[in-house]
């Protein structure tokens, strides 16, 4: 048994790169903030370069993940899908963590280090849920005040969620305003950080967002990437051709690459497709984003001819967001990582697909991942490549949803 197999004590490897400047990923990133948050933020970045280069931290965090998360995850390989598409086809399990997603590594992490800074309140920004309910689970461990912004659109597509955050002792704002999703939510908790910054910290959920949230949080998720080129070579003999992961804002997408960026393997964001490219409603923000500026950070948005952020569209809450991490912004402009769409259908068909060959039920958002190796497998991805996919939360939340839209009934 190797020391990242399932049982054995979580491994942190060393820090990854740091960005360059306030929070540069070459043109991407930075901190674009009210005046009232920059004392916030240098605290924060001070508190996580003194912690993550802290023994005392590391271990205690890795406790956390092994004894309370449940890592390593495994890598499953699917023997079934895999003579149904002609590729090898291994998943990174995320979905058996503690609370059902890769969102629990970095929200441990962000909640020692609100202890070390003297926070007792949390605040999160959640789409698909999976994020507020590990803040509202950590933060019901370390005994914090939680409250959730979740748009609206989101809390009613997502009821088993919330039901699980308000159960933890959270408090779930719905949020009306705009398109009342998550670009929405996330304003909103900017808004009350501003009111409350003394006392509270904002748990950001994905890589996006001021310096040094996209850093830290990539830090914090780069456990998957670290496990998985481990158990890939001890599996395989070797690293994976292709290594995949949704792609909305990032995290688990950019946790698992941070593993692989200096092996040769493939690296494969998916992005909402939505209803197509030429529809207009999707969340393609890489295909079809431009630079702009929104939430603290420079990175590439879906923008009208006026630079007014549109709207995204994605039959999956986590995916439904105008823009991406500024790090994966900077990996498609060097050509390091590329970024494809896969449809609101694909996303559903590989849902389908997984369950029936693999008795594996994904969340929406990484049956995207599945929908775009479907698609290409045998054309973009050659057969008798070894792929690797990162199964970053599990279906349970998206069930009622997928049944309703399959029958055009509700799950009595």
């Amino acid at each position: 048994m190797t020391p990242l197999q399932r049982g054995a004590a979580v491994l942190l490897g060393p820090p990854g790169p740091e960005p360059l400047g306030l929070g540069r990923f070459g043109e991407f990133g930075g901190r674009f903030i009210p005046e009232a948050l920059v004392p916030a933020l240098e605290e924060l970045e001070v508190a996580f370069r003194a912690s993550w280069a802290s023994t005392e931290f590391r271990d205690e965090l890795a406790g956390l993940l092994a004894n309370y998360a449940g890592r390593p995850t495994p890598v499953t390989e699917c023997r079934r899908l895999s003579e149904r598409l002609g590729v090898r086809v291994l998943l990174k399990r995320e979905d058996l963590t503690h609370t059902g997603s890769h969102k629990i590594n970095s929200v441990l992490g962000q909640a020692l280090l609100a202890r070390q800074m003297g926070k007792q309140r949390v605040i999160a920004e959640t789409g698909a849920g999976q994020h507020g309910v590990a803040t509202a689970t950590a933060a019901a461990l370390f005994g914090m005040q939680c409250m959730v912004f979740m748009g609206a659109v989101d809390v009613e597509r997502q009821a088993l969620n919330v039901w699980r955050m308000r159960l933890l002792g959270a408090e779930v704002v719905s949020v009306e305003s705009g398109s009342a999703t998550l670009k929405d939510a996330i304003n909103d908790a900017l808004r009350d950080w501003v009111a409350s910054v003394e006392s509270t910290h904002y748990c950001i959920g994905s890589v996006v967002g001021p310096h040094p949230y996209p850093w830290m949080v990539r830090e914090f998720q780069r456990v998957v990437g670290d496990e998985a080129r481990a158990q890939c070579r001890d599996l395989l003999g070797g690293d994976p051709d292709v290594v995949v992961a949704c792609v909305g804002g990032g995290s688990n997408a950019i946790g698992t690459f941070a593993g692989f960026l200096d092996t040769d393997a493939r690296l494969v964001g998916v992005e909402a497709g939505g209803l197509g490219l030429e529809s207009g409603q999707h969340g393609a923000s890489i295909t079809r984003g431009v630079p702009g500026v929104l939430h603290g950070a420079r990175s590439l948005y879906l923008q009208d001819e006026d630079g007014q952020i549109l709207e995204a569209h994605s039959v999956s809450a986590g995916l439904d967001y105008p823009g991406v991490g500024p790090e994966h912004a900077a990996l498609a402009a060097t050509g390091r990582a590329e970024y494809h769409p896969a449809t609101d259908e694909e996303a559903i068909a590989g849902f389908q697909l997984l369950a029936a060959t693999e008795g594996i039920v994904p969340a929406l958002e990484p049956a995207h991942a599945i929908g775009w190796l479907a698609r290409e497998a045998g054309h973009a991805v050659p057969h008798g490549s070894e792929v690797l996919i990162t199964l970053s939360g599990r279906g349970d939340k998206d069930a009622a949803y997928v049944a309703e839209r399959l029958t055009g009934e509700p799950l009595s």
